[in-house]
This record gives structure tokens, sequence and C-alpha cells, in this order.
């Protein structure tokens, strides 16, 4: 059984909710995984990359090539302004990238970086509307 990786970056302004995103989706997590740093813990954001992944079987329009299954690497960055350089490094090993805006405050600085870091570095993005059920159900 052979395994294609895809890298996919989960980018957004700080408290957006990358981080418990990739916590949902994943089933095998590093060491550094959804803040599990101290200092993270201590201070509530994410300071470094975080790494977790999930595997599905292969796409019917991938099913040719030589892989069976499909694993989906998610590359969990920081979104505080201050981290900016750890956030361009996780965008220069992704395939495709997340853009998690928290539906509550709407595009918000980190967010506007995030999209212009993605244009430079990726040519796939797709958006995801996160805490859509904090708002109320005749707003949504």
């Amino acid at each position: 059984m052979s395994i294609l990786n895809f890298n996919v970056g989960v980018l957004g302004h700080v408290d957006s909710g990358k981080t418990s995103l990739a916590k949902a989706l994943s089933t095998v997590a590093s060491t550094n995984a959804f803040d599990k740093n101290p200092q993270s813990q201590e201070r509530g954001i994410t300071l470094d990359l975080g790494f977790s992944s999930f595997t599905i079987d292969m796409p019917e329009h991938l099913t040719n090539s030589n892989y069976s299954q499909l694993q989906i690497t998610l590359v969990d960055c920081p979104g505080h302004a201050s981290l900016i350089r750890t956030i361009i490094g996780g965008a220069q090993i992704i395939d495709l990238m997340l853009l998690v805006i928290d539906i509550t405050k709407g595009i918000q600085t980190q967010t506007a970086e995030c999209l212009i870091i993605g244009e430079i570095t990726c040519d796939k993005m797709l958006v995801v509307l996160n805490k859509i059920d904090l708002i109320e159900e005749d707003q949504r």
C-alpha cells in the first residue's frame, strides 16, 4: 500500500479556530500538534507550526496513480502578527491553503495578511467560515 501525501496549510487570524479545526479533522498528531508547547498553552495561542494528518482512500480521479491512499497533512500555522515568519515558513510547504475565518468577526488584519501569503505561495485556496454555530439561525 503506497500513500501520496498532500500538505494543507491552515491559516487565518488568531483565535479564528484553526487549531480546533485541525484537531477535529485529524486522526494522527505530531508531538507538536494542537498547541502542546507549554508556552502555547500558557499564552493561549499557537506559537509554532503544528502537524497532524488523516488518510482517505484515493479519490476516483487519481486511482490510475500508483497510490492507494491519500494522506492529508495539516500544517497548523500561528495566527498572531508577531509570528509572521513562522506563518511564511509554513506556507512554503503547502499544496493547498485553508483560510479560516471567524464568521462572528469577519475579515481581520491577519486574515488579509494570510490571503496575501496564500496568493504568493500557493495557487489553491479554500475559505472556511468557522464558528457559524455562534450566529443566530435566522442570520445564517
